[in-house]
Parts: C-alpha cells; structure tokens; sequence
C-alpha cells in the first residue's frame, strides 16, 4: 500500500473512513458507490453539520474484522451496510452478514471496542444498474436517525410491493457552481458519443481541469439513443453518477424533442444547443410548445445549427460530431475560440489520421464551416408554438405498454414501479411498432408510375418499413385522400386487384437500401426511381394515416402467393418488424425474409451477439404475430452453446410430434378413424398442406373438448405438434466460426432436422469489432492492427465434408433470388442445413447505403462465392454442388480497397498491404478453383444403370 502510495499519489488501506471523527452514524459499503457515499458526506459534514462518516471496504476477501473495527469511529451509534447484491434466501446479504459478525464478536470479547452494541442494518442499492446519488446516500442517513431504522431496505427502487424502498428527495444536489455539467443527446453512428470522449480528453489534458465523462445507451444498435454526461472543475470529481443539474443541454437531433424532456434538469441561465433543420427565422416556431416554456422560464441562451447542412455540404454524411462540438467549445468558453478549434483539429488527427487524409480534412473543413452556419435563436416573452408534445405511444397501444413499456420509451425505466413489472419475467412480443422512433431525416416516397412492382425494395429493407399488399379495389372505398394504389400487375391477379407500397415513416430508419437496390428510373427525371428519399418530417402525418390505413387491408391468402420468387415473397407479412437494427443492417433483411416464409410456425434459438440487441431487448421486441395470434417463438441463448440449445428446440419438437400421435392412434375410435389417419400421415411440404393440416387440428381440439379422460387432455395440450414445425438457429460468426464452432458441429452431425443460418460479418460487430475466424485475410480489426495474417476459415467447406449437410452461401446484394432459391431448399430438406449470409456492417467502414454494392463486389471478386449443396441430388445422380456465381471477375482490390477495414492498413502500413494483399488474391483464385472443380465432379451411377 506505501509503495502504490509513493508511486502513484493515491492511497489505499484495507478500510478507509472519513467524515466526523465523532460520527454517530455510519455507511458501510464498497465500489463505485463509496464515491457517492464520500461527496455527500462532505457536504453534509461541512454544510449541514451532521455527525456523519463513510467506510470504504477496500479488501473484501480474507475479511479482516481487525481492520474494519480500528476503522470506525467509537461514538458511532447506528450503521448501514449497503450491498450491490440480492442473495435470496439468506438472513442478509454479504457484507451485512460479516460486519454484524464483526461488531457481535467483539462486543462478547474482554474488550469491546464500544460501549454499547451499535445497531446495524442492511439495504441494498444500484441493483440491474440503478443510479446511486447523493439524495439517496442522504435517505440511508436519514433512516439512521430515526428511532426504528428500517432494516433490510432498498434503495432507488421504487419497491410497492414487499414495501422496502427508502423514499428520497431528488431534488437533494450537492454540486455547487465549481462544476460545470453539460449533457449531450444524440443517435448512435451520429458521432456524438466519439467527439464527447474527445471533448474530455481536451479538456483534461489541455486544462487545469478535472473531466468526467459517462454515456449512456438504449438498447439497440447505431440510430439508438445515446446521452453524454460530461462533468469538470478544477477540485477532483468524486461524482459517480449521471448528471441531475446541467448547465449546458446539447440536442444534436431535433426528433429527440419529442421523446426526452431534454431541458427538465438544466439550471436557470444556461445554455441549449440544438441542431436544427430549420431555418434561423424558423426554428423558434418548430419547437413543441412545452419546450419554448422550458426555455423562457429558465432562461437559457438559445443557440442552433442546421448541423446536416454542414455535414452535408463539407462531404461528412450524417456524422455531425465535430460540427456539434466545435459549438460546444464556442459558446461554453471552456477555452478561447481559437486555441479550442486548435486542439479540436489536433484530437481529429489523433482520431481519423490512420484512415486515411481525405477524411481528416473533411473533418477540418467542418469544424471552419461550423461558425458560419451557428446563430443564437432570440427568445421571445411568451410561448407560441401550436405544437404539443405527442405521447410517447399512441393511446391505441395495450395499458402495459402505455403504463410500463412508455416509461423506459422516454428514459424513465428507474420508475417503474416493482408491481408494475411482470410477475413471472416475461414481456409480451409485438411491441415495436408502438415504439415510432422518428430518427429518419429522409424516408422513401413511392412512385407509382415508375414502379415496375419488382418487390426488392422491401426484400432488402432492413427494418421491415416497406410493404407490399395486392387487394380488390372495393378496399380503398375508405382510402385517405393521400393514400396510393396501381393496378397489380400480371397474370396471376384478377381483374380489379389493385398493387401498393407503402412506407411506415415513422419507423424507417432512412438507410437508403431500397432506393438504391429499386430498378426503375423514371425516364422523365434523370436520377429518380420509383422510390426516392425525400424529407420525413412533411410527410409524417399524412403517412401515419396511410399507414393505418394499409394494415387494415387484408393480408394475402399464403396458399396462392409463389414463394419462389421476390415479387412473391414480399407479399407475405412480415412477422420481425422495426427492430433496433443499425440503420442499413445487412443481416435482419434475412431474419425478415425467414419470418415472412416461416414465421407462423417457426421457433427460433439465437446465439447472443448483434442478432440478441436488435431481437430481444428491452423495452421493445420486433417479434410479432399475425391476425392469428401465430408468430415466430424466439429465445436467446449462450454465445457458446446456442447451436445445442436449437438442436434440444428439435428433440423437444420430436418428440411432441411423436406423443401426440400416439394418442391421436389411441384416441383413434372416439376421433373418427379418417380424421386420426389424416392427422398422423399428413404431407406437410407446402402453405397448403400447412393450412390444411392445421383444420384437421382445430377439428380434434374440437372434439377433444367433449371427451373427459387424460389422454384427450395430454392430446390437446400437444395437438399444435402435429402442424409442422420450423426449428430455426441464428447468430452471428464469432459464434458459429469461433466460440460456439464446436456445438456447432455436434449438431450439424447429428443429422437432425434444424435450419442454421450464420449472418457473417466477418467481425464480431456486436463487441466493437474483433477479429473472427470469418475475417479476411489483410482485414485490419481488433486484435489484428497489422492485418489478419490467415485466410477466412470455410465453414461451408467443413460442413460439406460430412456429405448429408445442405449447405448455401447466400448475398442478397448479388442474387436475391438465389437466397430465396436457397432458403426454401434449406428448410424443406429433411436434416441439417446451414445457410452462411454475407451481412454488410457499419464495422466494415462502408456507406451502409452502398451496402448491396459491397456484397455484389464479393461476390464478382470471388471472396464470397454463391453455391448450394444438396445432398439430395446424390439420390439423383446429380452433382450436390451448384455453383450459382461466376469465375472472379473484377480484382480483390477493387472490393476490399472500398471498405475502411481493409483500406486503412494502406495507410498504416503500405508494405504489409501489399504483400497480405498478394495472398489474399491468391487464396481467393486457389480456392475459386477447388470449388469449381468440385462442381465438375460426376455422380451419375452408370453400373447401376445397366443392371436396371
């Protein structure tokens, strides 16, 4: 401990105390939260007087009581310990239990430490991550100081049921004026969380400040929701805690106005940033009434920038970081103008310099363009808007979702109430669609007279914000007046059926995928198709109507819709809807297509990692259901064991499958022979099969019901198993190439019928980006500055060498319908089939709207060869290996050099990129070859013919 101490100036005891030496009352506890516990003993020592001290647990094992007594105070009275932990069943939690034995042991010892035995209790706080402030150390206090203190209480929890909370004040604030606090509210990928950490290490290193930096994220993956909490001063920080009081509120979105009460915390005379995509003259009047009362009543200096215009305009796309922090530097007077412009452009060479010079200058010429464009909005006397705030959901949603659900919606999930929460853990699914994000600055707009009614734009959509319905045209006798409709055509519709598209805005994310993938242009204007981005905001309300109006229209009859084609496909609904995908997401527009085909029957084991954020977080799930109630079963897993937790999915399926007609053949007398034959040996290979099936078991719940014995109620408990059911195993490749690879394998080879699809993005992308065994040779990630130095493993290869496998490699960016074509085969063959998807990712470096281009420039530089391998054209004397992709035909380089993560090692290390370079293309061709000769393999059986 002296030694730590003399290098590094901080000292450490095994029990550290401070606060009165004569304190009467005492907080045991140990972690972040003794920072907490530390400053608001400070204040109340120094500004209320009170007789009041903290322990620090420094070393939890071996417990030295020893220590822990020569650390406290003789006066003290009344102690608190406080847990992070919830130990069921015991008399208490950890640490409780071992001070109560420390202080009980030596009050029975010859020589007690205090007169009389203090009174001790336990409380446990910041549990699933709940903040601990300095308002509720000060209620843990206060309950001390009552004459029966309540024991084994919480803390931050509003607990109504077992009655346990301690209440609290939250206007109780111990920061003073010596501590600038400064919020920022953004969007994941904006880059606003990038240029706070940057804004910190500035000030911190450039100042005599102290800084403080903590983020806080939603759930879901870039476009989430993401709050800066930036503290400095010159005394240390001792404020482990998100900010309750800013001085300076930064709302680099405009939408999140509508979602967040962005100005309840800010103190009176600070100052708001926000970036508006409104005129000067116009942006006072676009605010919601309740934020201009906000303003004036707390009379902040109103600042704004149309930061997407600079963006825009100086070449930076949507990431509008360096713009919104050089304002921050600007009007905070942190540091003189100049010199902060000056370490800004010094943290963006730092930041951006490895990849690559043109986007540090991009970065330069925005942060010179921001002043120009930056202006202080005046503020008037009165407010004047017209426009109130809407609810966080619409009143048409369920009350739990109303109640509950809304509350984490606006970032207020520490209140919700402990009877408020399910009471046997589940959330219930199809939530998403109350959720109306409105993150998307521009959305798509239909052109009926250009569209060719194709059906990629919605394939391709990764949050399921584009449908597509065929309907008779006596549906739109209600339509709203804005609502559009064309003749459906081909031969297939009758006369009358009229075709729509239409785009839930509100949900859209603004990626682009569909208008980039739609082929048709409008021969009138030059660069239009019949999609085309154009501003949400306008459009918001009318299309709501729309909307609305296009789910009351009937969903297509599954049994007459060809599944063999995209135009088909995208008829069907989607049963995976606005998830918290990033905006562009290569890998939900499979998981949507599967739930499209599949969904109404399908159950779904999924490996943690990207698929388990955008799948099955809270407070939203993009599963959903049809009119039916039917809908996909999902249920994450294990990163390492996901494959094994599907393939117990399938055995389960089994063998319900198996009960249930063993009763059904039991039962056979009391259902009717025909109906029991029927049920047992039913052909389930198409939609009509599946519905067909499915009357046959609403017939024998129906005569279940009238038969009182065990077996007709076990029958009708499983009667569902006789449906055919769709056992699906998702995840990405750092489970199925790398850590869960070996489960992987066990159930490939156990022959069962279970469907696998691997989304490769050959990094793992949900944890920020390593190294997988799916990245590419010369792919700079982490845990491989200088490249990958080995080839992409092949796990098609490897699951083909066991010769019963169905196996696809699949780009929807370079043959939809391959992928279609692929998918279909995998789930109606009867074993294993394991479909690996190229999945384009925001890791990769890439324009997410130019995401397609990258897979088809995979696929052409033979990096991603598409191929199906059925075992079943062996029975056939076929060659299971069909190569559906073409000899390369345009360099390695002219794909990989597109994309950061391969570019940037150019220009870090341009020897060894050349070089890793030189292998790749090599292994790409050898491995090219390999496949291509066993495409050419002969399997046709001539002996057996000429026996026949």
């Amino acid at each position: 401990m002296d030694k730590l101490f003399e290098m590094t100036g901080r000292r450490y005891n095994l029990f550290d105390y401070y606060g009165a030496p004569d304190a009467k009352r005492v907080i045991i506890l140990m972690g972040s939260g003794a920072e907490t516990t530390h400053s608001t003993v400070e204040y109340m020592t120094e500004r209320m007087e009170e007789k009041v001290g903290v322990l620090k647990v420094r070393l939890y094992r071996p417990f030295s009581a020893k220590h822990l007594l020569a650390a406290l105070p003789e006066t003290v009275e009344k102690i608190a310990v406080l847990d992070r932990t919830k130990e069921p069943g015991a008399g208490g939690e950890p640490l409780y239990l071992d001070v109560v034995n420390a202080i009980a042991e030596d009050m029975t010892s010859d020589a007690p430490k205090f007169k009389a035995m203090p009174k001790v209790i336990g409380g446990r706080y910041g549990l699933s991550s709940k903040e601990f402030t300095p308002a509720m150390v000060k209620a843990v206090f206060d309950n001390l100081k009552t004459a029966s203190p309540k024991n084994h209480f919480t803390v931050g929890i509003i607990d109504d049921v077992t009655n346990t909370s301690l209440d609290y004040d939250p206007s109780f604030i111990i920061e003073g004026d010596d501590v600038v606090t400064a919020m920022f509210y953004g969007l994941g990928a904006d880059g606003t969380v990038g240029a706070n950490k940057n804004s910190i290490k500035i000030i911190g290193e450039e100042t005599d400040n102290n800084a403080q930096g903590y983020f806080v994220y939603d759930s879901k993956k870039s476009g989430s929701t993401t709050v800066s909490h930036l503290r400095f001063g010159k005394k240390p920080i001792r404020s482990p805690y998100l900010i309750q009081s800013a001085k300076f509120i930064g709302v680099h979105q405009f939408g999140l106005l509508e979602k967040f009460d962005v100005l309840g915390n800010v103190q009176e005379g600070s100052v708001f940033l926000l970036n508006s995509p409104y005129a000067k003259e116009e942006t006072w009047g676009k605010l919601p009434r309740k934020v201009q009362e906000q303003v004036i009543e707390k009379k902040l200096k109103f600042y704004a920038i149309d930061g997407y215009t600079v963006a825009r305009e100086t070449g930076m796309g949507a990431r509008i970081n360096t713009i919104m922090q050089t304002c921050f530097f600007a009007i905070s007077g942190i540091l003189p103008k100049d010199e902060a412009i000056e370490q800004i452009k010094k943290a963006i060479k730092k930041t951006y310099g490895v990849k690559g010079e043109e986007i540090v200058k991009k970065n330069y010429n925005a942060v010179d363009q921001t002043l120009a464009h930056m202006y202080e909005v005046e503020v008037p006397a009165t407010a004047d808007s017209t426009f109130e705030l809407p609810p966080i959901v619409s009143d048409e949603a369920p009350d739990y979702v109303k109640n509950v659900l809304a509350k984490m919606m606006a970032g207020k999930g520490d209140d919700v109430k402990v009877s408020e929460m399910p009471d046997d853990g589940t959330f219930p699914s199809a939530t998403t669609k109350w959720e109306k994000r409105n993150i998307a600055l521009e959305v798509p707009a239909w052109d009926p007279e250009t569209c060719i009614q194709c059906g990629k734009c919605a394939l391709v959509c990764p949050h399921a914000t584009i449908r597509i319905k065929t309907y008779n045209e006596k549906e739109l006798e209600n339509a709203p007046a804005t609502f559009k409709a064309i003749k459906a055509k081909g031969r297939e519709f009758e006369e009358g059926t009229m075709y729509s598209i239409q785009v839930a805005v509100e949900d859209c994310t603004g990626c682009a995928l569909c208008y980039e993938v739609c082929p048709a242009k409008n021969k009138r204007e030059t660069g239009k198709k019949a999609l085309n981005m154009v501003e949400q905001i306008p459009l918001r309300e009318q299309e709501r109507a729309n909307w609305d109006f296009f789910l009351d229209i009937p969903e297509a009859d599954r049994t007459n819709v060809n599944l063999t084609t995209v135009k088909g496909t995208q008829f069907l609904e989607p049963l995976f809807e606005f998830s918290g995908a990033c905006a562009g997401c290569g890998e939900t527009p499979y998981v949507k297509l599967i739930s499209q085909l599949y969904g109404d029957r399908m159950m779904v084991a999924n490996a943690t990692g990207c698929s388990s954020i955008y799948g099955g977080n809270l407070p939203t799930t993009p599963w959903t259901v049809d009119k039916n109630g039917r809908g996909p079963a999902w249920s994450n897993s294990l990163f390492e064991d996901n494959a094994e937790f599907g393939f117990g999915m399938r055995l389960s399926v089994d063998k319900n499958n198996e009960f249930a007609k063993e009763l059904v053949m039991k039962l056979k007398d009391q259902i009717g022979a025909e109906l029991a034959d029927e049920l047992v040996n039913a052909v389930q290979k198409n939609e009509a099969d599946i519905q067909d099936q499915r009357e046959r078991v609403a017939q024998l719940k129906a005569k279940l019901a009238a038969i009182d014995s065990a077996d007709a109620r076990n029958l009708a408990a499983v009667a569902d198993y006789l449906v055919k059911k769709s056992v699906w195993i998702m995840g990405g490749d750092g489970w199925a190439y790398d850590i869960g690879y070996g489960g992987l394998d066990h159930v490939i080879a156990s022959g069962k019928n279970v469907n696998i699809l691997v989304m490769d993005t050959e990094v793992y992308s949900n944890t920020g980006g390593q190294m997988s065994k799916a990245s590419g040779l010369g792919a700079v990630a982490k845990f491989a500055a200088n490249g990958k130095p080995t080839p992409k493993k092949d796990l098609g290869m490897m699951a083909m060498s066991y010769g019963n496998v169905y196996v696809a490699k699949i780009a929807m960016g370079a043959n939809d319908a391959q992928t279609i074509k692929a998918i279909l085969e995998a789930e109606a063959y009867d074993g294993p089939s394991l479909i690996i998807a190229y999945s384009h990712c925001i890791a990769h470096g890439i324009n997410m709207a130019k995401g397609l281009e990258s897979q088809k420039s995979a696929v052409e530089s033979g990096h991603w060869p598409l191929f199906r391998y059925n075992p079943d054209n062996v029975h056939e004397g076929k060659n299971p290996l069909k190569l559906d992709s073409k000899a390369p035909k345009i360099r390695l380089e002219d794909y990989i050099y597109k994309e950061t993560r391969y570019k940037m090692l150019t220009k870090a290390q341009p020897e060894i990129a050349r070089n890793l370079l030189s292998q790749a293309q090599a292994e790409v061709l050898g491995r090219w070859k390999l496949y291509e000769q066993m495409a050419q393999f002969d399997f046709s059986n001539e002996e057996a013919k000429e026996e026949e």
